[in-house]
């Protein structure tokens, strides 16, 4: 059986430090993991380039939010991939949807042309997308390697239909990937009912702030990837798969 592959989503140099001790394939970095992630500093992408071996893939998001984008959006986008290919990342993840919530196809070739010769993941925007089965033709048009997605739900387990369907309906022209919601407890029944080859997690968990006797109105929830649960994960993909951890 064909190994499975394991994508981490990181959102700081710790997390991406765990993601590798864990034993992860590679890894998507960002920032405000807690807003569903928005493009990572210059500092912190440079920063864990230099400390970590695996493939890092950039997220670019402006800003939390909806996915349609102005001209001026799209700009700092292109130019925030052209500031990541420099860096030496392996991959860009991008999205962008039109006011219909299909896929933004002259905004994200822009993007695309961008990226040059780096692979592309087009994001979770896709689950805004009301017609999966057009973006998808979409976002395979626009010549990206994976799109990320939960089947069009909260989670992927709650989207396994639509994830089957969107796997063979791909039939090998890219990969769709489920993420959301992945733990070790799911992460099995996801990858054997959807017949995906690649999976992404955040394997995340809260960390604590100051005591209440210190914290302030700035001492929000903050949350990092957890290397044991990173391991977890490979384990029972790796068990799944034939593979054995790590591998």
């Amino acid at each position: 059986m064909r190994p499975r592959v394991l994508e981490i989503c990181a959102g700081s140099v710790q997390s991406a430090l765990a993601a590798e001790a864990g034993g992860a394939h590679r890894i998507e970095l960002c920032q405000q993991l807690e807003q569903g992630g928005t493009t990572p500093s210059h500092g912190t992408l440079a920063r864990v380039l230099a400390r970590v071996r695996l493939p890092v893939f950039v997220l670019i998001r402006p800003r939390p939010g909806n996915f349609c984008y102005d001209a001026e959006e799209l700009a700092v986008m292109a130019a925030d991939i052209r500031h990541s290919r420099a860096l030496g990342c392996a991959g860009i993840v991008l999205g962008a949807l039109d006011e219909a919530g299909g896929v933004d196809r002259a905004g994200c070739r822009m993007l695309m042309e961008a990226a040059g010769h780096l692979p592309v993941t087009f994001h979770r925007a896709f689950d805004a997308c009301p017609n999966q089965a057009q973006a998808l033709e979409d976002v395979i048009s626009l010549g990206c390697h994976r799109v990320l997605t939960a089947g069009g739900q909260p989670t992927a387990p709650q989207g396994l239909p639509q994830l089957a369907a969107l796997v063979r309906q791909a039939a090998g022209r890219i990969s769709v990937m489920p993420g959301a919601g992945l733990t070790p407890t799911t992460i099995q029944a996801v990858a054997r009912y959807t017949g995906a080859h690649e999976l992404h997690a955040s394997a995340k968990k809260m960390v604590l702030g100051l005591s209440a006797a210190r914290a302030s109105e700035f001492d929000v929830p903050r949350w990092e990837t957890d290397a044991d649960s990173v391991r977890e994960l490979v384990a029972r993909l790796g068990a799944d798969s034939g593979e054995t951890a790590g591998a």
